[in-house]
């Protein structure tokens, strides 16, 4: 029996280093082009740490912003409890996840990490036993942050309230509960290298490339994974499903990307999570605007935006065409012969959104024209029925949860009926369908 577990590990191991080697050949950087040079010997304004207006601020204020930034509280925060005291459950195929507690309590926390043991995790994915991380921590974008960055943010932390709380243990089944072996891992897929500016971009190009690479991590979400579930940047930004949501693609294709959208548009989608004509943010896009974009510097995310704009543009899967309003009767329209999907909209859904999904509440409840209801796989439109939207930025609306109010069969006749009454095309989920994706979400 150990011999044949020796057997699988090492084939493990042989398989993931050789589909290093064959599918992941370019960083997250390399469609760029350009020279690139040590940030030492970068002569522009310095495209990491923080924006000028904080400059000289404390390190633990900068810190917060940084922290801010890389939206660490959201992964390191389980519903109903406190701020980076970890235990938030990540569902993946073979067990479950648990984030750890990083707050500064010395015996389950981090505040016995020296400043090279924090620099350890968060760049290296190593933590201070020796153990190594899974990259649902996205060690391989913080890998780009400059060390003084990172401290700055381990300050900040240090500075919180400390709180004992014991961390989960992980349900990972064998050989994924093999953390040793992600040593092979992390040796093909993260660089372990700092972001390296390129002198041929502009300081506005840089500082968002680092936003963006580093300290938010986008490709995390909106770049597919391989078979090893390394980011495959043959297909940069051009969307996934991550923790049972879909991330939509975001390079400057007209049709599927964000090609299309003005500048001010994409901005304003970055600072409050909804443009008018394109739907607003919602599950972990909706976090990340909340806890992390919203809080950010204009000149950040106008950063952020000419950092997009320079994506190649790569259509997605998903269907280019959006479909306009809904007639304002229900007996007009598409999915006219969806009688559950109807009634459940007539109860839960109507008053808010409308039967033609323009919302006279809000151009946060307005419906019409979001990539969610024009995606065939209504992914998104399910979970928001099953989770609801819950948004804190200012000006956002909320939504109810349904999950627990309808069963799946009722939601998946929901999201079918939304997708074909306000979208380009119906969808065709199941019961099973709508389990699944009830299973896959962060909780």
């Amino acid at each position: 029996m150990r011999r044949t577990a020796i057997l699988v590990v090492a084939a493990i191991i042989i398989a993931v280093g050789i589909l290093a080697w064959l599918t992941f050949t370019r960083g997250p950087l390399a469609f760029a082009g350009g020279s690139t040079v040590a940030l030492a010997d970068y002569h522009e304004s310095d495209p990491t740490g923080v924006p000028a207006e904080l400059a000289k601020a404390d390190i633990v204020k900068r810190g917060e912003y940084l922290a801010k930034a890389a939206d660490c509280m959201v992964c390191h925060t389980a519903p109903g409890g406190e701020d980076y005291a970890g235990g938030l459950a990540f569902p993946l195929p073979f067990g479950t996840l648990y984030s750890t507690n990083i707050t500064a309590d010395k015996n389950t926390g981090i505040g016995i990490y020296s400043d090279q043991d924090f620099l350890n995790a968060v760049q290296r994915g190593l933590r201070k036993d020796g153990e190594r991380l899974y990259p649902a921590m996205p060690y391989t974008s913080y890998t780009f942050m400059t060390d003084a960055d990172v401290l700055a943010i381990k300050a900040y932390l240090l500075s919180l309230p400390a709180v004992p709380k014991q961390n989960q243990r992980d349900t990972l089944q064998f050989p994924f509960s093999q953390r040793w072996s992600m040593i092979f891992w992390s040796w093909a897929f993260n660089p372990n290298t700092r972001f390296a500016p390129n002198t041929e971009k502009t300081a506005a190009w840089n500082r968002g490339a680092y936003i963006a690479e580093a300290l938010a991590h986008c490709g995390e979400c909106h770049t597919p994974r391989n078979l090893a579930f390394a980011l495959d940047n043959r297909w940069k930004f051009t969307g996934a499903v991550a923790a049972g949501w879909r991330a939509y693609d975001i390079t400057s294709d007209k049709g599927t990307g964000i090609g299309a959208w003005t500048d001010d548009e994409v901005f304003a989608y970055l600072a409050k999570g909804h443009t008018v004509g394109h739907g607003a943010a919602s599950g972990p896009m909706g976090e990340a605007v909340d806890h992390s974009l919203s809080h950010m510097e204009p000149a950040d995310i106008r950063a952020l935006v000419t950092y997009l704009r320079s994506i190649p543009a790569v259509a997605s899967p998903e269907p280019a065409t959006i479909a306009p309003p809904a007639p304002a009767s229900p007996k007009e329209g598409g999915a006219i012969a969806n009688a559950l999907g109807r009634k459940v909209f007539a109860q839960a859904c109507v008053s808010c959104h409308s039967w033609t999904g323009v919302s006279a509440l809000s151009p946060f409840a307005t419906i019409s024209g979001s990539r969610a209801v024009n995606d065939p796989t209504a992914t998104n439109v399910a979970q928001i029925v099953i989770s609801g939207t819950h948004r804190t930025a200012s000006g956002a609306m909320s939504m109810p949860a349904f999950g627990s109010t309808y069963t799946d069969t009722e939601i998946a006749a929901v999201a079918n009926y939304v997708t074909g009454r306000f979208g380009s095309a119906a969808s065709k989920l199941t019961a099973k369908d709508i389990a699944d994706l009830r299973s896959q979400t962060a909780r």
